[in-house]
Formats: C-alpha cells, structure tokens, sequence
C-alpha cells in the first residue's frame, strides 16, 4: 500500500504529454531620452500578419515557409502584448503620457499611433525582423500627420523561444525609437 502513490504517480507521469511552455516579450526600456512635440499619445492596438497574430510562436523554415509548434507559445495575446509593450517603450523614452487605447484619460491624447506589419517574424536568416508602417494623426489638427516605414532587424539565437522573445522586445524598443525620433 506505501508504493501505491508512488505507482500512481509514474502512471499519470507516463501518458501526460510534454508541456506547453509560453514565453513572454521582456519588458525592456530606453536608457535615452527623446525629445517630442506633444504631451499625450495613445497607441492603437497593432495589426499584425495571421500568423504572428495566433498565439504559437511562428518561426520561418530555411525554406522560406512558417512554422509553428503548439507546445511553444507566447505568454499574452500577441496583438495586445506588441501594443502595450510599444506604449511603455515610448513612455520610457519621452516625456509624453502614452497609453495602449482605449485611452484612460479624460483629456483627448494629442497623437495616436497606429502600426501595421507586414512582417513580424523569427527569420531563417536569424533576425527577427518587424516591417511595415506606422502612421501618427494629429487629433487637434495642428500638427503635421506622418506616415513612415520601419524594417528592424534583431539577431536571435535558433531554437531558442526565449531568444526569440528578447529579440522582440528588442524589436519593439527599436520602433518605439524610430517613431518617437521621426513621427512625434
């Protein structure tokens, strides 16, 4: 009877599959500071490609295909965690309110950015490269509006998720940069 737990313990340890791991984008800040025009700036949720949108991790094959494994996935919806991890990026290194919408505040932010990717991807080539578009709209009308493309490449090491995760977080602050320097 003393070895029964024990037994049954290696018996479910046996069938249960391996687990699922998921991996979240390190929260990472500018030690510079950048000057900007407005005071406030929200931070439209980001629209990215299918498949970084899902929730497994994608990564492209020497082959140029996207590959996904469903045991590995990131921690936040990606939609979401890319948006806020992109408003606590530009918060870190300007001086302007900035939030993830909808916005909190009971003043109207001066700016709101919205990004679309045409890329967000772990590459073959190991980048992980962000491309695509952001667009700054002036909600009093008294500034000029931008629209700029972005390709940012952040080397990772293959086959490592958590690198993967870093190389974005990498990424983000990179953006986070180039529009806070080019859009504000």
């Amino acid at each position: 009877m003393k070895f029964l737990p024990l037994v049954l313990f290696l018996t479910l340890a046996a069938c249960t599959s391996a687990p699922t791991l998921r991996y979240a984008v390190p929260a990472t800040t500018g030690d510079d500071r950048i000057g900007v025009n407005v005071r406030s700036v929200e931070v439209r949720q980001v629209d990215l490609p299918l498949y970084a949108d899902l929730e497994t991790i994608a990564i492209e094959s020497p082959d140029g295909e996207v590959l996904t494994d469903e045991n590995l996935l990131w921690a936040d919806n990606p939609a979401r965690a890319v948006t806020q991890g992109l408003a606590d990026a530009l918060s870190s290194l300007t001086r302007a309110q900035v939030a993830a919408e909808p916005w909190p505040l009971s003043d109207r932010p001066e700016a709101r950015i919205e990004v679309r990717f045409s890329r967000a991807l772990a590459q073959a080539d190991g980048n992980y490269r962000m491309a695509g578009q952001y667009f700054v709209a002036s909600l009093s009308g008294e500034r000029r509006e931008i629209a700029r493309r972005f390709d940012i490449a952040v080397p990772y090491a293959a086959g490592n998720a958590q690198a993967i995760a870093a190389a974005q977080g990498l990424a983000i602050i990179e953006l986070a940069r180039n529009i806070a320097r080019d859009g504000l």
